[in-house]
């Protein structure tokens, strides 16, 4: 997951790649296995649409990046498809437009993605496309310096918009002496210092066969699947499992308040601590509780509480980014500079609420209705069923995760959304970030530095 953990993106496909309709989870059963060269291949047929998604997922992404290096990882990602040993940036561009196509790559925290997405008539294509910006790029000179240019530019503009400035902040903060504490694309200072040597070097160490899962979903057989992975991803070399230095990051001790002047009529706050990884095995009780206390939109207690009774804030959520390793929980908002002490309060005060009493039998059904009603909207598309099925893999979660998942949501009682408010939620050590003006505001919250 990227650095900014609530902002959402957005893919615009071509209007000739039309979404297929919501898929049932009962009906989603991929095929698995493993290539000589140590890929993963999921494989799941789909034929109702001529469509064909093709999901690469390279285990490595920027947490894997030095610490004078970040937004290595992203660099790496973002030059895949500016030029390859048999393509120039300008005819992979022409060859993937010209057949209705996408082709576009990413790089999170965890993992890097490389998709390519065609008509069933261009399925070939697709995969050699694919196929050649992950095992032939180059990297030139010239489009490193204007890739690089392009995202300083990002990042300084970046100095415009509250919200980002309160996340980084917030991260600096909460994964103190963590590589989730950067960036994914990088900062001003590290950005120039990043050569077209430490691209090679990153990609050969970290862009392995078997450090890959290969998600097929669409109009495609798994014996067509099967050949076209062979003929195309058949010749890249198996390497050695890159070290792996980081651990898991070290929980806040104590409260920690950075006030960030901004001459704005709103004050932009950001609330939260350590959360969890995907991998932990009360990551659906939390989804639950969170949903509860600040996920559930006009549902939610925080909406109720900030927005409806108080009239402090247009919109507050909370959110839980569960990364490989243990991401952040956080509560954001915006309110009048005047009146940011009194949304903090209103925030702590939820907190604490959900931590000291069971919820009522209505809110634990309501969250779980949603839960389990909107899970097909998140599989309704070949990219998002690609995406899904790949993560799938790569945190562990199970191929029968797409039938589980609703039972997994339904055998949540309230004790358990208590013993998780209890355990995850803190309310005494915590990371408070607010940007705004700070004349006005005179953010004074107890017990905090």
């Amino acid at each position: 997951m990227p650095l900014m953990v609530l902002l959402i993106t957005v893919l615009l496909l071509s209007s000739s790649l039309v979404s297929a309709e919501p898929a049932q989870a009962a009906e989603i059963n991929p095929v698995r296995f493993v290539t000589p060269n140590g890929m993963t291949v999921l494989v799941l047929e789909q034929h109702s649409l001529p469509i064909v998604q093709i999901h690469a997922l390279i285990k490595a992404g920027s947490a894997q990046d030095p610490p004078e290096k970040a937004g290595l990882a992203n660099l790496v990602a973002s030059l895949l498809d500016e030029g390859t040993t048999t393509r120039s940036a300008k005819q992979i561009a022409e060859q993937i437009e010209f057949v209705g196509g996408t082709l576009a790559a990413k790089a999170g925290e965890d993992f890097t993605t490389v998709s390519a997405r065609v008509l069933k008539k261009d399925t070939e294509l697709g995969f050699e496309l694919l196929a050649d910006v992950l095992l032939r790029p180059t990297f030139p000179e010239k489009e490193l310096k204007r890739v690089r240019s392009h995202i300083l530019g990002e990042i300084l503009s970046e100095k415009d918009a509250p919200d980002l400035i309160a996340a980084k902040a917030f991260n600096q903060v909460v994964f103190d002496g963590h590589p989730y504490r950067w960036p994914v694309n990088g900062t001003e200072k590290s950005l120039p210092t990043i050569t077209r040597a430490d691209l090679y070097t990153f990609y050969a160490r970290e862009y392995l066969p078997n450090q890959t899962i290969l998600s097929i979903v669409g109009d495609i057989t798994i014996e067509q699947a099967r050949a076209l992975v062979a003929k195309q991803f058949g010749s890249w070399k198996k390497g050695d499992q890159p070290a792996r230095a980081s651990g898991a990051p070290k929980p806040m001790d104590k409260p920690v308040v950075r006030l960030i002047e901004k001459d704005l009529t709103q004050a932009t706050i950001m609330l939260g601590h350590l959360g969890i990884s995907r991998t932990n095995p009360d990551f659906y009780a939390v989804t639950v509780m969170n949903y509860i206390l600040g996920a559930g939109g006009f549902s939610s207690r925080l909406m109720d509480s900030i927005r409806d009774n108080q009239g402090l804030a247009y919109g507050v959520g909370s959110h839980f980014d569960a990364n490989l390793m243990p991401g952040a929980f956080l509560v954001t908002l915006q309110t009048r500079n005047e009146t940011a002490n009194q949304a903090i309060t209103g925030v702590l005060k939820e907190l604490n609420g959900i931590r000291d009493a069971p919820v009522t039998d209505e809110e634990l059904a309501d969250a779980k209705a949603y839960l389990i009603g909107s899970f097909p909207l998140r599989l309704d598309t070949t990219a998002k069923l690609a995406e899904v099925l790949s993560q799938v893999e790569f945190y562990g979660l199970g191929l029968d995760y797409f039938t589980q998942y609703p039972r997994w949501i339904e055998r949540v009682t309230k004790e358990d959304v208590l013993r998780v408010a209890k355990q995850y939620l803190h309310t005494d050590h915590f990371a408070l970030v607010v940007v705004g003006n700070q004349t006005k505001a005179q953010v004074k919250p107890s017990g905090t530095q």
